[in-house]
This record gives C-alpha cells, sequence and structure tokens, in this order.
C-alpha cells in the first residue's frame, strides 16, 4: 500500500492551483489570437497550460510516495547430525543406518514444509549438509552450538535438532555453554547406554620427544567394564614398517566389573627419528568391541641435545635464574659448574656462559682458549667479580674501561636498530619497568661487528651505553651481558605477571641465537613437526639461495613421498613469494619418508626427511551413550530428548512451541514522486498538446 505526503503544509497545494489559475488566464483571457477558432479553443489551452504549471509548481513541494512492504520470514530450523565414528558404532544392525537415514529424511521434508531448514554435520568440523558416513575421528558438540549462536543469534531461529549419542572427546561440556542460546534443542538420542563386556586402553601418556640413548615412560590406562574374573594382558610392540616386535608383555587380571588400572613402561629411545609403538590390552572372552583394545604411540627421537655449561666465578642468584629459563625448553641440558671446582671438559659443551669470568682471583685462561681454539658460543656477563681488563682482551664486542668497584642501578631498554632476531612488542614495552640490575660505571665503546639488544636506562634517563650486546667475533656467536642481578627480573615478571614469559622469552631467544648450528645448505624442505594427526594436512615449504645466500625460487622443486609399502607419490612444489609451498592434503597413518630435488646452476640439489602419520581413535574409546547429558541440554533450553523411532514426533513437538512462529517485518520505503517516469510523460504530453494546438491553429 502507498500513500502520498509532503514535506511542506498540504494547503501550499492551494497557492500551486491560484499560482498555474493566473498564470494560464493572464495568457489566454485576453489573447486574441485565437478568435476566429471560438472560445472553447483558448480555455482548453488554459486548462493544459494551468495543469502542467500547477504539477510543476506541487514538485517544487517535494512530495514522497510512502509505501509499506510485509516481508515474512519463516522460522529456521537447524538440523544437525552427528557424524564421528562413535555413532556409526551405533547402527549395528543390518539396514539400521538405512532406516534412521530415511526417517531424517523424512523429518526434513515435513519441517521444510512450514519452516526453513538448514541441514549441518559436525564432528571434526562443522559443515553444511547431513553427512551419514560417520568417519569424522573427533566429536565437538559445544563447536556447532556456538557456530550456531554466531551465525543465527541475530536471525528469526525455531529450534535446533540434534542427533548425537552424547559423547564428546573435545571442546566444552554442552550443556553448560557460555553462549546463551534462546531457543530450544531437541536431542535425537543415538547409541546405547547399555554397558557391554569390555577392555579398552583408555590413554597412553608420553612426552613426545626423547632424547636418543634415553629411557623414557609411557603411563598406560587401562579399563574394562562387565569383565570381573576374566585376564587380560599388556603388550607393547615395536612397529616397523608392515611388521611388529614384541618388547615386553604382562597380565592385567580384572577383579571388579567396573575396572581401572594405570601401568607404567619403560622403554629405550634406540634410534633417531619417529619411533612407532603399539600398546595392545588382549581380547577377553564375550568382549563386544576390540577396535579400542590397541592405541598406536610416536615418540620423536632427537639424535641430540644440546648442552649448555653455566660456569660461575662464585655463587650467585643469577645462575639458579638462567638455569631455570634455559631448562624449559627440552632441547637444553643445563649444568652449573664452579670454576675453582670445574674438573670436566669445556670441549664436551655446545654453548658455555661465563658468569663473572674471568675473574680477578681466576682468570679461566686454560678453559677460555679451549672456548677459542673449539670455537664454541660464548656469553659473558660481568659483575663485581669480574676482571674488566681480561674481559676486553677476550671477547671484541664491547670495550669497557672501568675499576669495577662504582656501580649504576639500570634497566634495559631494547634497542630499536636490533635485527639479528625480532622480540615481541609486550617485552619491549615491559622490560624498562623491571627492577635494575647492577652495571659498572664507566666508559664504553661498542664494536662495529656488534649489535646492541638492550641499553642502559639509569633513572629516567635513556643512554647509549650498552647493556646486552650480541654479534659474531671470528665467526662465533658471542653475547655479552653488561652487568649483574637479572634474577631480580625473573621475580619481578613472575610478581607483575603470575609468569615468567618476559623474561624467559629475552634469555631463550638470546641463547637460541648463540647457539643454534647454522644451516649453510641451499636447498632445505621443511615441515612444521615430525609427527601429524590422521585428520590434519600435511604441509611443507621449501627454500632455495643462491651462492650469495638469497632466496630465489625460479626453478621447479619436486617432490617425492614414499610409504612403508615403497608406493611412490611425486608433487611438485608451488611458488610462493620468494620461497616454495606444497600441500599434499592428509595421509593414511603410517611411516613416510620424502625427497626433494631440484636443479639450479647445473647442480642437481637433494633434501631428504621423514615424518609420521598416527591415528587419532577418541572415538573408540568410549562406546556406551551418553542420554543423560542430551536430556539434560534439552531441559535446559526448553526442548526435548527423543529416540530415532520417535523422530517422526520431533515436528509435532515444534509445531507445539508458542515460540517458533514467523516473524513480519514491515519495511516503510519514501520515494519521491518526481521519480516516477508516467509524471514526466504527463508533463511532456501536456506541454507538447498545447505546443501542437497553437502551431496548428496558426500561433507562433
Amino acid at each position: 500500500m502507498a500513500n502520498l505526503t509532503f514535506q511542506y503544509p498540504v494547503w501550499f497545494l492551494g497557492f500551486c492551483v491560484l499560482l498555474s489559475t493566473g498564470y494560464a488566464l493572464t495568457l489566454y483571457f485576453r489573447d486574441k489570437t485565437f478568435a476566429e477558432q471560438g472560445r472553447w479553443l483558448s480555455v482548453l489551452l488554459g486548462v493544459v497550460r494551468a495543469v502542467a504549471v500547477a504539477t510543476i509548481a506541487a514538485l517544487l513541494l517535494s512530495p514522497l510516495l510512502r509505501s509499506l512492504t510485509q516481508d515474512i520470514k519463516k522460522p529456521i530450523i537447524l538440523l544437525a547430525q552427528d557424524a564421528s565414528e562413535s555413532v556409526g558404532l551405533a547402527f549395528r544392525k543390518e539396514g539400521s543406518a538405512e532406516r534412521y537415514r530415511n526417517a531424517v529424511e523424512e523429518l526434513r521434508q515435513v519441517l521444510e514444509k512450514d519452516y526453513e531448514v538448514q541441514t549441518y554435520s559436525f564432528g571434526d568440523s562443522v559443515r553444511q549438509g547431513l553427512d551419514f558416513q560417520y568417519k569424522d575421528k573427533v566429536t565437538n558438540i559445544s563447536r556447532f552450538l556456538h557456530y550456531a549462536y554466531d551465525l543465527y543469534s541475530n536471525q528469526n531461529l525455531g529450534a535446533i535438532v540434534l542427533a548425537t549419542d552424547g559423547l564428546y572427546n573435545e571442546g566444552a561440556n554442552p550443556a553448560y555453554l557460555g553462549n546463551p542460546l534462546s531457543v530450544p534443542v531437541y536431542t535425537i538420542a543415538l547409541g546405547d547406554t547399555t554397558p557391554r563386556r569390555d577392555v579398552a586402553v583408555k590413554r597412553a601418556f608420553h612426552n613426545k620427544i626423547a632424547y636418543l640413548g634415553d629411557k623414557f615412560t609411557v603411563q598406560v590406562d587401562i579399563a574394562a567394564q562387565n569383565a570381573a574374573g576374566t585376564t587380560s594382558n599388556l603388550a607393547i610392540y615395536k612397529v616397523e614398517g608392515e611388521g611388529s616386535r614384541k618388547l615386553q608383555e604382562t597380565p592385567i587380571p580384572i577383579d571388579r566389573n567396573d575396572f581401572f588400572v594405570t601401568r607404567e613402561i619403560i622403554l629405550d629411545a634406540d634410534r633417531p627419528g619417529v619411533l612407532r609403538f603399539r600398546v595392545v590390552a588382549g581380547a577377553i572372552p564375550g568382549e563386544s568391541v576390540t577396535a579400542n583394545n590397541s592405541k598406536d604411540i610416536f615418540i620423536e627421537v632427537l639424535d641430540a641435545r644440546q648442552k649448555i655449561l653455566v660456569l660461575a666465578a662464585v655463587p650467585h642468584p643469577d645462575l639458579t635464574a638462567l638455569k631455570q629459563s634455559l631448562s624449559n625448553n627440552k632441547n637444553y641440558e643445563v649444568s652449573v659448574e664452579f670454576v675453582a671446582d670445574f674438573k670436566k671438559n669445556v670441549a664436551d659443551y655446545d654453548f658455555v656462559i661465563l658468569h663473572q669470568l674471568p675473574a680477578r682471583t681466576n682468570d679461566a685462561t686454560g678453559i677460555l682458549n679451549t672456548i677459542e681454539t673449539r670455537r664454541i658460543p660464548r656469553w659473558f656477563i660481568a659483575g663485581l667479580q669480574t676482571n674488566y681488563a681480561r674481559l676486553n682482551q677476550v671477547q671484541s664486542l664491547v670495550s669497557i674501561r672501568t675499576d669495577g668497584r662504582n656501580t649504576n642501578e639500570v634497566q634495559g631498554r631494547v634497542s630499536p636498530e636490533f635485527s639479528l632476531f625480532t622480540l615481541g612488542e609486550r617485552l619491549a614495552q615491559q622490560l624498562p619497568t623491571f627492577s635494575p640490575a647492577i652495571a659498572p660505571f664507566g666508559e664504553y665503546a661498542v664494536s662495529p661487528e656488534a649489535q646492541v639488544l638492550l641499553y642502559q636506562r639509569i633513572g629516567k634517563v635513556d643512554t647509549r651505553y650498552p647493556l646486552l650486546v650480541l654479534g659474531e667475533q671470528n665467526g662465533v656467536r658471542t653475547a655479552v651481558f653488561c652487568g649483574e642481578g637479572i634474577w631480580k627480573w625473573r621475580l619481578f615478571d613472575y610478581l607483575q605477571h603470575q609468569n615468567h614469559d618476559i623474561f624467559d622469552g629475552l634469555i631463550g631467544k638470546s641463547a637460541q641465537y648463540l647457539g643454534v648450528k647454522e644451516d649453510k645448505r641451499k636447498f632445505r624442505v621443511n615441515l612444521p613437526k615430525a609427527i601429524f594427526n590422521e585428520n590434519e594436512p600435511v604441509v611443507f615449504d621449501a627454500e632455495l639461495y643462491n651462492s650469495n645466500y638469497d632466496l630465489v625460487n625460479d626453478p621447479d622443486v619436486f617432490l617425492v613421498i614414499t610409504n612403508s609399502q615403497k608406493q611412490e607419490f611425486k608433487y611438485t612444489f608451488n611458488k610462493s613469494g620468494r620461497a616454495y609451498s606444497l600441500n599434499p592434503g592428509i595421509f593414511p597413518v603410517g611411516d613416510y619418508t620424502f625427497r626433494g630435488s631440484v636443479n639450479f646452476g647445473g647442480q642437481n640439489l637433494f633434501y631428504e626427511g621423514r615424518f609420521s602419520v598416527q591415528p587419532i581413535e577418541l572415538e573408540l574409546y568410549e562406546t556406551t551413550a551418553d542420554h543423560g547429558l542430551l536430556r539434560l541440554l534439552s531441559d535446559k533450553f526448553g526442548g526435548a530428548t527423543v529416540y530415532p523411532n520417535d523422530i517422526a514426533s520431533v515436528a509435532q513437538l515444534i509445531r507445539a512451541k508458542e515460540s517458533v512462529k514467523p516473524v513480519i517485518y514491515n519495511t516503510v520505503q519514501n520515494r519521491p514522486i518526481m521519480h516516477l517516469k508516467w509524471l514526466f510523460f504527463l508533463l511532456l504530453g501536456l506541454l507538447t498538446l498545447e505546443w501542437f494546438l497553437r502551431r496548428y491553429f496558426g500561433a507562433y
């Protein structure tokens, strides 16, 4: 429906009529041009002119055509299907999966008559459409409910129909969502709540990384239901290619129906790379499901742990702070020694921190000569015991002219020119507020091959005196911290933030720069990790350097992936920026090797590596459906729980809900009447008619 409104008082139209009438009378009342044609022609021309002028004048009042449109939005019903493996296990009887699928499709068709139905499947991810393959490796019910809230909370969402067995192994408990869903949730309870006789390896706890030659512990949780009086056994196998070798076996007597036990297993990291072990709980008579009796674990064995020596002149709180910070990195093995008692060979270490050495009482000449001869990265930390004249001789990054007796309390200010590695903005902002360290008063000179990471802030004055300097000395990475008392930084970090992230970040980044073994290979293929889950893609990137070690990606780079059956899969890298990238997708569970190759400058370059894909077996370890959770979820949001035989009743339950109603949206639209095309043609017709009559009857 449309009506006409004006932006000025309606009675202004009277002025428009008077104006047009007066104008027409003035033009035609005393005009004798058409006297021979009779009075009718002048009257007709006057009326045409009056109507045209009145219309134009009325348009100057900016009349609006107001229209009201109604849009009826049906309620949206979300129909979501759990596509995880545990649901598929519920349809053991022949034909039950097909009958259930037909029932869900019929429900969807019935609901579509009155509602807008959107279908989804969830498990590993949330996706549109109903998936009845039941191949997802995890179940995350709360992710779908969050998705529904984020996408439909501002729309006419009527209800959610959730078909699942109530088992979830990722995400939060769906019954305690933080997002306030304001629509009823109807749950279709799938699966069987009857506990069956079953033995399962519930969990296997282990470190992801071990070091060559070490022993590591695997903690295995074994559970059994309705199996009292039986005996299982726990066996450990080492999987090698297509075969496996039994390492250990121990009996597990089950003495009650609700049985749980934890066993610890000690294994050897006997070779570098990814080791695959299989933990197996032996089947018992009458067991319903045996797929959850075994679990594969993958351990990445590194061929070397970087050994760091913290060598000190005297006991000091800095030593504990350094050791605690560096020990957070599992790739570091940190030892603290005092120079007076040090009997070991410093050449056995990959990186040395010299605290207040060389000292006034012990200049550690022999140790420093070995460090220099073996080109071991070193980090000097100065203090009250330091012999500064000798320190200036054994390193060339910074020269400190001081007697060592006069000191300043200084804080650290991050240098904006530092470029050896990146520090976060949080560290740069927070570090200048930390408790002050102690630095010697004197004259400082930084060599050109050094870069200053921290400058000294004395009180509120930012100076150009260096506090932490890093660089290369004769090709060996070296650092000098011109002070002591960094233990106070670690305590202050915890006092302010309840963690040591800022302090550990500073120490860790510095140690990583100093201790890294530079890779001079011109061609490299990289993986973000060595062990992938079976539901995540394996992503590669590659780098190619010219003789100046500039990144180039002119030639094509090829990759061959080989599985344990010696099958080869060939790929070509995509060029990305100045490097290469490749996403070959998801691989089956197993061990793989890869070989990258490129021809550059007439030379064939190769890079080899390995990775493993581990199974996700979460869906197999809990097979008893949790319908109690579904009832709790439906009760909380005002819905109901039904069983597969009563799926058709869901439509009736939704119709009975008074809140699930269409929403009428009224839209008022104001449009200037001047935009109507027929008005233009009306005016054009009137003025053309007047012009034609005047010309036809002899007026010009």
